[in-house]
């Protein structure tokens, strides 16, 4: 494994996925922050990381404000994503493929929990509009709503993006402004006599750096990184499974991202093609390396489900699939950031629980800005520091795919 090329620097990113990718660009981006930046991989080929399986989508239909604000940022870094890293012509410009998120509910409770929704939504400026049956079915012909109460979509920012485009050039852009990855691991910390601080990390190559701050950054490994100061988090790998399949008979118009209400979602791809996802009843925390594939998952429970809500995907081939992971957060299903309390330079980025591609511009700023200035300047994220969990007061996000 090799080596750093320095033996202290100012903030060491424990993970370099999404969310370290955005913090280290956006301290580079950060006019009073001049300090030197190391990320730490331990997979720089990506094969197993939470970033590269995701569906890269977005959408502003949660039940906590401050993630549907920070949504909507994201849709705009992502619209602007050449003006926002200094016009560099070489960065592509992007959009979100607005299909929109459906949310399906099949009872009354759902139904209300979809209007208690749209209120928050609203308040934030998000364009959601809620869809009886008929007009549904008015909209959307393919759909069976037989057994629909109400719907809910939104088609302004909610949809697909280029995740993988906005990673790579966060990377790219960060190293040629001196930030530093390496391909290696972080397996311990050594902290002051009082406990307070994190002096230094070893990796697994052995060498000893100091740090001025620490990023916990490591996607579902989060609770490893986090107990080498002694702290548990309840952040857990999670299996969640995705296909890609044709229709013999493709549907004659975009196909927003349906969340059926067994909990099967299925969207647009293109082409003829559709991506679908899932995860069985009985959901435990699974091992860091276990990506095997369920079979009886898509033949017994999500095929079916596709069937029986859109007739038209009765006859479909899968081209692909794989299973990914969430860094799912077991307390409240949101983000765990900031400073640690009484560990004051370690710093959460975690439990993102399957929103973390959409949340990483927002997260990875606001990671940036407490960092530099010790308090947010943009969206204050406080709400998701530890203290909560610390005092059991769950901030919970009932919007959870």
């Amino acid at each position: 494994m090799p080596a750093p090329k320095h033996d202290s620097y100012d903030v060491i990113i424990v993970g370099g996925g999404i969310m370290g990718a955005s913090t280290a660009w956006f301290l580079t981006d950060n006019p009073d922050f001049d300090g030197r930046v190391l990320v730490v991989e331990r997979d720089p080929t990506y094969q197993f990381a939470s970033t590269t399986h995701t569906n890269s989508c977005m959408r502003q239909q949660f039940s906590e404000e401050l993630n549907v604000r920070i949504s909507q940022f994201a849709a705009d870094f992502v619209k602007n994503l050449r003006s926002y890293m200094g016009g560099d012509e070489r960065v592509p410009e992007l959009s979100i493929r607005s299909f929109g998120y459906m949310y399906l509910a099949d009872t009354e409770d759902f139904a209300k929990v979809l209007r208690d929704n749209i209120k928050v939504q609203h308040a934030a400026g998000a364009a959601t509009e809620l869809m009886t049956a008929d007009k549904i079915k008015a909209t959307y012909p393919f759909y069976n709503v037989d057994d629909i109460v109400l719907g809910s979509i939104n088609r302004v920012d909610e949809g697909y993006w280029d995740g993988g485009a906005v990673f790579d050039w966060w990377r790219r852009q960060s190293r040629e402004r001196g930030v530093e990855y390496i391909p290696n691991e972080v397996i311990a910390m050594n902290r002051n006599a009082a406990g307070t601080r994190v002096e230094s990390v070893i990796l697994k190559s052995g060498e000893v750096i100091a740090c001025g701050q620490i990023v916990n950054a490591s996607g579902p490994r989060a609770v490893e990184t986090s107990r080498m100061i002694g702290v548990e988090i309840p952040v857990e790998p999670r299996k969640r499974y995705s296909w890609v399949f044709s229709a013999e008979k493709p549907l004659d118009q975009d196909l927003p991202l349906t969340i059926d209400p067994s909990g099967v979602h299925v969207r647009e791809n293109g082409g003829g093609t559709y991506q679908a996802g899932g995860h069985s009843d009985i959901d435990p925390a699974v091992a860091y390396d276990d990506f095997a594939m369920d079979h009886s998952l898509w033949e017994n429970h999500v095929w079916p489900v596709l069937a029986a809500r859109i007739p038209q995907f009765e006859a479909i081939k899968v081209q692909s699939e794989w299973a990914g992971h969430y860094a799912y957060n077991v307390f409240d299903h949101n983000a765990i950031a900031g400073p640690h309390p009484e560990v004051t330079n370690f710093f959460f980025l975690n439990g993102f629980s399957g929103h973390g591609l959409q949340q990483s511009p927002a997260m990875g700023r606001g990671t940036a800005e407490m960092l530099t200035y010790g308090a947010y300047r943009s969206l204050d994220l406080r709400p998701f520091h530890f203290e909560r969990i610390m005092t059991n007061s769950p901030i919970l996000e009932r919007a959870v795919i």
